[in-house]
C-alpha cells in the first residue's frame, strides 16, 4: 500500500470578501481532517499488492514442490523451482494465508542444457491452526512414466547393491562434493526430506537440505529399502540449522513411507512425524 500522501497547503484567498478567510479556513481544516482520518477496516480477503505477496509466492511455490516430490515417492522425478511466473495471495486474519500461483520447474538432477520441464498451478492454503497447511498442485510436462521407471529401478539396484554398514560419514564432503557411488543414498534422502521440509514449511520460514550426516541400511525380509539417516536442513530465515532423524522404506512404483524426527533448537519442543505417500 502506498503512503498517504499529505494535501496540498490551501490557496491564499484573494479580493476583499470579508468570507474569503473563513472560507480558506475550513477547506484547509476539512483537507487536513481527511488526510490524518484513519483508513476504514479492510477487506481481510483481499489480496494483497504484488510487492507484499512476493516473497509469500516463493514461500508457497517451495511447500508445493516439497509436496509434489513427497507424494510422486520417486527419485527419477525429483523437481527443483525454476521460477514462480504468477499468482496472488489472500490473507484472513482468523483463518490464515492463501496462495495461488503458477510456477514452472526443471529436474533437481538436470544435465547441463536441459531446459525446464514442467509447468505447475497450486493452491497453498498456510492455516493459523494445525494442520498447518492444504495443498493442491497439478503440474503438466511431467518425465515420461516409463523412463521415470527405469530409472528408479536402477537407482534401487545400486542401493541394493551396497554393503552395510555404509560408512557415511558426511554427504556432500566439506568441499560440496558428492561420490558418484553415494548419489543414490543422497537423492532418496532427499526425497524422504521432502516430506519434513513441506510439513515444517510456513509462511515464514522455509528449508533447504544441507547435509546428511549418518546412513543406516536395514536389512529386510521383502526386497524394500529400509534405512535410517539424519539429516541437517537449513532454515530461512533463522539460519538455524535443525537436526532430524528420519526413516524411510522406499521400493520403486510403491507408496513412500516416511517418519522423523527434529530436534528444535529455539524452543524445547521437538516435532515429528509419519506419513506414507
Amino acid at each position: 500500500m502506498q503512503p498517504r500522501r499529505q494535501p496540498p497547503p490551501a490557496p491564499r484567498p484573494r479580493g476583499n470578501c470579508p468570507g474569503a478567510p473563513l472560507l480558506a479556513l475550513l477547506l484547509l481544516l476539512a483537507l487536513r481532517g481527511a488526510a490524518a482520518a484513519p483508513a476504514g477496516p479492510e477487506d481481510p480477503r483481499r489480496p494483497q499488492d504484488a510487492g507484499l505477496s512476493r516473497g509469500l509466492l516463493q514461500q508457497a511455490a517451495r511447500a508445493a514442490l516439497h509436496f509434489l516430490n513427497f507424494r510422486a515417492g520417486s527419485p527419477s522425478a525429483l523437481r527443483a523451482l525454476a521460477a514462480v511466473q504468477e499468482g496472488r495471495a489472500s490473507v484472513n486474519p482468523k483463518e490464515g494465508c492463501k496462495v495461488d500461483l503458477v510456477f514452472s520447474t526443471e529436474r533437481y538432477n538436470s544435465e547441463e542444457g536441459e531446459e525446464h520441464f514442467g509447468n505447475c498451478s497450486a493452491r497453498v492454503f498456510f492455516k493459523n491452526q494445525k494442520p498447518r497447511r492444504a495443498i493442491n498442485v497439478t503440474c503438466t510436462q511431467l518425465l515420461e512414466k516409463r523412463k521415470r521407471q527405469q530409472e528408479d529401478y536402477l537407482l534401487y539396484k545400486q542401493m541394493k547393491q551396497l554393503k552395510p554398514p555404509l560408512d557415511v560419514v558426511s554427504i556432500p564432503d566439506s568441499h560440496g562434493h558428492i561420490d558418484p557411488s553415494l548419489k543414490p543414498i543422497w537423492d532418496l534422502a532427499f526425497l524422504g526430506s521432502s516430506y519434513v521440509m513441506w510439513e515444517k514449511t510456513t509462511q515464514f520460514l522455509h528449508y533447504y537440505l544441507a547435509q546428511l550426516t549418518s546412513v543406516k541400511q536395514w536389512k529386510t525380509d521383502d526386497d524394500e529399502i529400509d534405512f535410517d539417516y539424519t539429516v541437517l536442513l537449513h532454515e530461512f530465515s533463522t539460519q538455524e540449522i535443525i537436526p532430524c532423524r528420519i526413516h524411510l522404506v522406499w521400493y520403486p512404483g510403491k507408496p513412500l513411507k516416511v517418519k522423523y524426527h527434529c530436534q528444535e533448537l529455539q524452543t524445547p519442543e521437538e516435532a515429528s512425524g509419519t506419513e506414507e505417500g
